[in-house]
């Protein structure tokens, strides 16, 4: 019985005194406070975006790849397109994450490389992570049209160190 007024004599206090705060602690929000802070850096000094493109990925007869500019894509299977993305004075390996949003879940999804690769549970959303050698500070990815791809609105959005450097909104549309 003294233990148990010890106790309560000793939890009044506290509150009182302000020893146990008021506020309650989000558990949640610092868990990830934590993990986003103990995230390795890709690099120390800040990465900066110098140009960013989207559109109709292109390859010449000599292999050169250039994006024909646009936020319309043509549902067309076979149809190559993404981003590719320029960093202002930076030069190695960089990682990257690249999420895509559908208007609704495509019949198919794939990658071609086995790469760090995952789809949300309502499959609208994939989340794709890559280590990409960037000796001219250039970054890029591209997608295939499929069949059973949805028409509509698109969006990506790339990340580095967990930091927004480019978001592209585009529209699949129906040929005709």
């Amino acid at each position: 019985m003294r233990i148990w007024t010890i106790t309560a004599v000793l939890a009044v206090f506290w509150l009182i005194s302000g020893v146990i705060g008021s506020k309650p602690i989000n558990a949640t929000s610092v868990l990830v406070e934590n993990a986003i802070s103990s995230l390795p850096s890709t690099n120390a000094k800040q990465i900066t975006v110098s140009n960013t493109e989207f559109g109709l990925k292109r390859v010449d007869s000599k292999g050169n790849v250039t994006i024909f500019q646009t936020k319309r894509v043509p549902l067309q299977e076979g149809n190559t397109y993404g981003w590719r993305i320029k960093l202002k004075n930076y030069q190695g390996e960089v990682k990257w994450r690249e999420v895509l949003y559908l208007p609704k879940p495509p019949e198919t999804w794939g990658t071609d490389n086995g790469e760090d690769f995952s789809i949300s549970a309502d499959g609208k959303t994939s989340v794709t992570r890559r280590t990409q050698s960037a000796p001219e500070g250039v970054i890029e990815n591209f997608w295939t049209i499929a069949p059973g791809d949805p028409v509509g609105k698109h969006r990506i959005e790339v990340y580095i160190d967990n930091r927004l450097i480019g978001t592209f909104q585009f529209e699949v549309i129906p040929v005709k």
